[in-house]
Order: structure tokens, then C-alpha cells, then sequence
């Protein structure tokens, strides 16, 4: 089982609606600075949400309008809006994760052990209002 979790985690293997999170994961691990200072996970957070916006720009991966309208809910870390009759949309601050890269692992795990409630990454939506 440990070497299936990182063939996950790598992207050498597939889950459920793991694909963008998989891609977006393995963008920020090979774009990221091979400093050998130490940075704070605040610094290493602000990066990689400059490398986000890198790849949302060069994969047209951004979400452009969210109804605000048929919010459902919040919670600390995320907002919800119904999508659809059967789908929501979860905004994400990733605030109890040190990193980004931890959060998309996270949701890898997820889709790994509960393929049935699998989330899907279908972009990223950029607004101050909101988050």
C-alpha cells in the first residue's frame, strides 16, 4: 500500500478525478527553487501560489465567474456554492496546510480512500470577496 500511496502522490499512478490535481501537484514540485536556504512555509505557500497562477495562466485553468447567489455554506477553510442540481463548488484557502503542494496531496489521499465522494479540481478562482 505505501508504494501505491506514492505512486499517487508522484502522478505514476491514477485516481478517481485525479488528474488536474496530479498535474497542478507535479508543476510546483518541478518548479519550485532548489534554494538551499530555509524558507517559511508562509514563503514557500506565497511561491507556490505564484506558480499557481502560472500554470492557471498557461492552462487557461481559471474559474472566471462563480455564482454568488447560490452560496450553500462555509466552513474555516472553504466556502460552498451550489454548481449544479447534483454538484457543488468548494473554495479552498488551503489554511490548515503549510503548503499547497500539501493540500493537493491531501486531496489525492482523499480521492484514494473515498473514490465514491472523490473531489475534482476543475480550476481556480482568484477574488478578495470571496476568500
Amino acid at each position: 500500500m505505501k508504494n501505491e500511496l506514492q505512486h499517487i502522490i508522484s502522478g505514476k499512478s491514477q485516481v478517481r478525478h485525479g488528474d488536474s490535481i496530479q498535474a497542478i501537484a507535479n508543476y510546483l514540485r518541478k518548479s519550485k527553487s532548489t534554494s538551499k536556504t530555509f524558507e517559511s512555509s508562509k514563503q514557500i505557500k506565497c511561491e507556490e501560489a505564484t506558480l499557481i497562477k502560472q500554470f492557471n495562466n498557461k492552462n487557461s485553468f481559471w474559474i472566471t465567474a462563480i455564482n454568488i447567489n447560490a452560496f450553500v455554506s462555509s466552513g474555516a477553510e472553504q466556502k460552498v456554492y451550489l454548481y449544479n442540481k447534483h454538484k457543488v463548488i468548494k473554495l479552498n484557502d488551503s489554511i490548515y496546510y503549510e503548503t499547497w503542494e500539501d493540500y493537493f496531496i491531501n486531496l489525492l489521499l482523499n480521492n484514494y480512500f473515498f473514490p465514491d465522494t472523490a473531489y475534482q479540481l476543475i480550476g481556480f478562482y482568484e477574488n478578495d470577496d470571496l476568500l
